[in-house]
């Protein structure tokens, strides 16, 4: 129980991590410390995982063209303004409505499913964080949450109920549209940390749920 536990602290630590990525630019100071040992370590110690190699190699090749490209800090931001500020025709909007929703639009039924789900086990959204509730970063701060939450369980009985719980959202709220996302992502992002970030988060996504689902085998 205690290995789960720990491991459960590992999880919503890279869940928080992606969430800050698509909640907001990196300033010049969170662009440097992605060039620190600390970092770059952490960022490999990922790619040790065979499913997870090829996305954190193309994600250490972007931080590394980053290192030499002119006007970096700059130039990322305009990426992200590009991508997720704009519109969908122009970028890759990070919210589910978008991808699941009929109409296309914003604050459609996944936001609203979204809204009752953070509503239902009353976690406040992260302060700054004024979007719709299916917001990538928002769903993704939530689910780190909810991990978290899950340690304060003592009965393996409950953990396990917890961890099929986590793969539910995984897969009905992120799982869902993140796929699509990446994709145009991968199209209309020229430099490739974003697209780099994206695909990391899929392929994370999809391996937690493996590992969800083999707790409980």
């Amino acid at each position: 129980m205690e290995e789960i536990k720990a491991f459960n602290e590992k999880r919503a630590e890279i869940y928080w991590w992606l969430s800050s990525l698509f909640a907001s630019e990196l300033d010049e100071q969170g662009l440097e410390q992605y060039q620190s040992p600390e970092i770059r370590a952490f960022i490999s110690g990922l790619g040790e995982n065979v499913q997870l190699a090829k996305p954190v190699e193309k994600l250490v090749d972007a931080l590394n063209r980053l290192q030499v490209r002119e006007d970096a800090q700059l130039e990322l931001s305009a990426d992200f303004c590009e991508l997720f500020l704009k519109s969908d025709k122009e970028g890759a909007l990070p919210y589910a409505s978008i991808y699941l929703d009929k109409s296309g639009t914003l604050n459609g039924k996944p936001a609203e499913e979204m809204n009752e789900v953070l509503a239902k086990h009353n976690i406040q959204v992260t302060k700054g964080m004024n979007e719709p509730a299916d917001h990538i970063a928002i769903e993704l701060d939530f689910l780190g949450n909810l991990i978290i939450r899950s340690n304060e369980l003592e009965q393996e009985a409950y953990i396990n109920q917890a961890l099929v719980e986590q793969a539910n959202f995984i897969k009905q709220h992120i799982l869902s549209w993140t796929p699509q996302f990446h994709a145009l992502c991968q199209k209309k992002d020229d430099f490739g940390f974003y697209s780099a970030v994206s695909g990391l988060l899929v392929a994370f996504l999809e391996l937690d749920c493996l590992y969800l689902l083999d707790e409980q085998s």
